[in-house]
């Protein structure tokens, strides 16, 4: 499904840093990773190596933390 057109620069990069942070929490529920303390930069960005992404930013980091609350 194509995401509407329109929309600021801003709007898509948020909605695909959104999507990039539930895939990489998804991973790290599916790890054993189940609090937000265990998860810090380094485990997440191996992680995200693991599953075949790019590295993630520390303000994408961020919020994988914020979503395993």
């Amino acid at each position: 499904m194509p995401l509407p057109a329109g929309r600021p620069r801003e709007w898509y990069e948020t909605h695909n840093r959104r999507l990039k942070a539930m895939h990489l929490a998804i991973a790290l529920l599916d790890t054993g990773v189940y609090h937000p303390t265990h998860a810090d930069d380094a485990r997440i960005r191996s992680i995200a190596a693991r599953i075949g992404i790019h590295p993630p930013s520390d303000t994408t980091c961020h919020l994988v933390r914020t979503l395993l609350r």
